[in-house]
């Protein structure tokens, strides 16, 4: 089904691909009617991308469902023993579990890479009413991350993420400019030519949600509660970060990305910032090549940036944008995986509105990944259950001679 959604967007994109072409042998821009024309197009794309996306998702999760279904009619005491042989030792599905039964009240979460995976893949569980419980998967802690990591486009998209057990303040290396070398005669003095480097700071900004569900939604609910729940938290403690690796200033908050990297390329005058197809390829090389090359690399845009793009043709008369085939694969520019993130600027006099390199450069640091803690106390004169989602983190650039660059629009 995603890939017949899939096949559908490519169909639309060659109505696009018509309009544009049809203008151009004309001579002429788009007419008001073609330009809506155009754009509910694009719209009917994003959405059918979309689609695709959710049902691969929903294939995941339902196979996930069904370990539970299996595992659904025993007594708690054999259900509680065989949920703990499925953690293999693992002390952190041995504490979520021993929570979301009410018979701890909050804890800390250190899984990360393949030991987090581990946990969002086992199946779910139910929770005993007498506790205060309710039905809540014990994917949670998995979910959480991975909606938090949907939003926040760097996690997602290949920056490099270190995770430590403490929040003490990290000193970054970074290189600024590399030494070079030169041609020495016979005898001659060799020349000095350093490497410059600099020191960031990485510390611990802490960013959080807090979301109170009534008891009696909690006991009676049939419904996925706990996938509401994870998608609530997890964005909006994703937002919050996510915006700070974009554009943050590095002063009490992270260095976004656009923030630390250098200049590749100024758009033309006359155009508010959009940029052109030489602009783009000038981008593309402003990068130094083997960060250029890496499987890492990508471009980073807005959405409506990505409507703008979508018009351009080489010498040629090819489209620039490639559009995916592929289920679950982003689209292409030059050979390069394209990003979107909603905090990246727009296309405008003097914004920083593309940016194009090795997103493993950027290094972001979390916290042991995402805390999340329930209390039956707090809320307890209204009868609520209180669950919070914290995430604490910080990022920086650390390669700024040439790893990632960006487009920025002219002044006039």
């Amino acid at each position: 089904m995603a890939q017949l959604l899939i096949e559908k967007r490519k169909g639309l994109e060659t109505q696009a691909h018509a309009l544009l072409d049809t203008a151009t042998a004309d001579k002429r821009g788009l007419t008001a009617e073609e330009t809506v024309t155009f754009d509910k197009i694009q719209a009917d794309m994003a959405e059918l991308r979309a689609q695709s996306d959710r049902l691969v998702q929903f294939s995941t999760e339902s196979r996930a469902a069904e370990d539970a279904l299996r595992g659904a009619g025993h007594d708690d005491a054999e259900r509680r023993r065989k949920d703990e042989e499925q953690d293999g030792g693992n002390a952190d599905g041995v504490l979520l579990r021993k929570m979301l039964r009410g018979e701890v009240k909050e804890g800390e979460f250190r899984s990360t890479g393949k030991e987090l995976k581990a946990i969002s893949e086992r199946s779910l569980s139910k929770g005993t009413t007498t506790a205060g419980g309710n039905t809540v998967a014990t994917t949670f802690v998995g979910k959480l991350l991975e909606h938090m990591i949907e939003t926040a486009t760097l996690l997602l998209g290949g920056a490099t993420v270190l995770t430590t057990a403490s929040g003490e303040t990290i000193e970054m290396p970074i290189t600024t400019s590399h030494g070079t070398a030169a041609q020495v005669s016979e005898g001659g003095v060799i020349p000095e030519a350093d490497p410059v480097f600099g020191k960031r700071t990485l510390g611990a900004y802490k960013y959080g949600d807090l979301i109170q569900v009534p008891r009696e939604l909690a006991d009676d609910t049939a419904v996925d509660l706990e996938g509401y729940l994870a998608r609530m938290a997890g964005r909006a403690v994703g937002n919050a970060l996510g915006a700070k690796l974009i554009a943050g200033t590095g002063s009490g908050e992270p260095t976004g990305i656009f923030t630390s990297s250098t200049l590749g390329v100024t758009s033309g005058t006359g155009v508010a910032g959009v940029p052109t197809f030489d602009n783009l390829i000038d981008l593309f090389y402003s990068v130094i090549g083997p960060y250029r090359a890496s499987p890492n690399a990508a471009w980073l845009i807005k959405d409506s940036t990505a409507g703008a793009i979508r018009k351009l043709k080489d010498s040629s008369g090819r489209y620039l944008w490639e559009a995916s085939t592929v289920a679950g694969q982003p689209d292409l520019i030059l050979a390069k995986k394209v990003l979107t993130d909603p905090y990246v600027a727009a296309t405008g006099v003097n914004n920083k509105s593309v940016g194009f390199g090795d997103l493993s450069a950027y290094v972001v640091r979390l916290v042991n990944g995402v805390r999340f803690e329930r209390s039956d106390e707090y809320g307890f004169n209204k009868d609520v259950i209180t669950f919070r989602a914290i995430v604490r983190g910080d990022g920086v650039l650390a390669d700024q001679t040439g790893a990632f660059k960006h487009l920025v629009g002219a002044a006039t």
